[in-house]
C-alpha cells in the first residue's frame, strides 16, 4: 500500500508499505480520505513524536470502509462506512483503528466532508465539554474560530446550549464565515482587541485557545469569575510573562491537554460521550462540515503548504482515490 513517511531531512516520501493487520479490538479501514492537521506539521518538524507503539506514518484521522475486523470486535462489520481517530497511520491506503475510536459515517456526506469531523469532535468534546465543562447558558470564546477545530467548536457550543459564542479570526472574510456557523460576535484580531470586546460582553466562561504566548495573559483578562481557559496548542510560544493575581481573584482555572497519547480506554469513554451528545447532529446534518480544500495523496506537500500558510478556513483533506 502507499503510505507517507517523514525522511531524515523532514521531507515527505510516499513509499510502498505492507498492509497492516487488525489486532485484538481493532478494525482495518480501506482509507478514502485522511485529515491534515497542524499536529502533522509539528510531527514533521520533530516537535510532536508519535506515542509508543503508534505508526510512524503520518495522519490522525481517516474516513473509509471496514476492510477487516480483528478478534474481540463487536460493533462494525466488513463494508461499513466509518471514520476514525488514530494515533498515527492515516496517510495511507489502509489504516488500523481501535474500535473504540471509530464512528459511523452518514451516506449524505462525501468522504472529504466526513473527514472534517473525527479529530475535531474528539478534541472539542475532550477539552471544551469534558475538561472545561462548558454548560448551557454560558459564554464561550474560541480563538482560531475558522480553523479545522474552530469551525466545529463554535457549532458544538451553539448546539449544546451556550448563551453566546465569540470567535477570533484574522480576516473579515473569516469573521463572516464564523457568523454563518452560529457565532454571535466574530473578532478580527488584526484590527480589534478581543480583551476589550469580551470585557464589554461581560467576559467568557470558557476560552479555547490554540495561540498561547501573550494570549495566556490576555485570556485571563477576558474571563469572567470562575472562568476556565484551556489550551490545545501554543502557536505563539510556550513562554510568556503572566500576572496571576486576577487568576486568584477571579477563581480561574488554567488547563492544557493533548489527545493523541491518551489511553485507549480514555478515548473510548470520549467516543461514547460524543456519540451520545454530538454525533446525532452530524448524522442529521445539523452540525456542518467546513471543507477548505482537498488534495490527492501524491500532492501531500501542497496540502502541508496550505496548512502552514494559515490561509485556510475549515478542514484540509487528502483523498486516496486521486493519486
Amino acid at each position: 500500500m502507499r503510505a507517507v513517511t517523514i525522511q531524515a531531512d523532514k521531507s515527505l516520501l510516499i513509499q510502498d508499505r505492507a498492509r497492516p493487520d487488525a489486532g485484538d479490538g481493532e478494525i482495518l479501514i480501506r482509507v478514502e480520505a485522511a485529515g491534515v492537521n497542524r499536529a502533522d506539521l509539528l510531527q514533521r518538524a520533530g516537535f510532536y513524536p508519535a506515542p509508543p507503539g503508534a505508526s510512524e506514518i503520518l495522519g490522525l484521522e481517516v474516513v473509509g470502509h471496514v476492510e477487516a475486523v480483528g478478534p474481540g470486535t463487536t460493533r462494525f462489520k466488513i463494508g461499513d462506512r466509518v471514520c476514525a481517530l488514530l494515533p498515527g497511520g492515516g496517510y495511507a491506503d489502509f489504516a488500523v483503528a481501535d474500535e473504540g475510536s471509530v464512528l459511523p459515517v452518514p451516506d449524505s456526506l462525501s468522504a472529504a466532508e466526513a473527514c472534517c469531523f473525527p479529530e475535531a469532535v474528539f478534541t472539542v468534546w475532550a477539552n471544551v465539554f469534558d475538561r472545561a465543562r462548558l454548560h448551557p447558558g454560558e459564554v464561550f470564546l474560541c480563538h482560531g474560530g475558522t480553523s479545522g477545530i474552530g469551525v466545529i467548536a463554535v457549532q458544538m457550543a451553539r448546539l449544546l446550549g451556550a448563551e453566546s459564542v465569540f470567535a477570533t479570526a484574522g480576516t473579515d472574510e473569516k469573521c463572516a464565515l464564523a457568523v454563518t456557523l452560529g457565532v454571535d460576535r466574530a473578532i478580527n484580531y488584526k484590527s480589534e482587541d478581543f480583551v476589550t470586546v469580551m470585557g464589554e460582553a461581560g467576559g467568557a466562561d470558557v476560552i479555547l485557545d490554540m495561540v498561547g504566548g501573550d494570549y495566556v495573559a490576555r485570556n485571563i483578562q477576558a474571563c469572567r469569575p470562575d472562568g476556565r481557559i484551556i489550551n490545545i496548542a501554543y502557536m505563539n510560544g510556550f513562554k510568556t510573562e503572566v500576572d496571576f493575581r486576577p487568576v486568584l481573584i477571579k477563581r480561574l482555572s488554567l488547563m492544557a491537554t493533548t489527545l493523541r497519547a491518551r489511553p485507549i480506554a480514555e478515548k473510548r469513554r470520549l467516543r461514547d460521550a460524543l456519540e451520545a451528545k454530538v454525533w446525532p447532529f452530524i448524522m442529521d446534518g445539523t452540525l456542518r462540515p467546513v471543507l477548505d480544500s482537498s488534495f490527492a495523496l501524491s500532492n501531500v506537500e501542497a496540502a502541508h503548504a496550505r496548512m502552514q500558510s494559515g490561509q485556510h478556513s475549515g478542514k484540509i483533506v487528502l483523498l486516496m482515490g486521486e493519486g
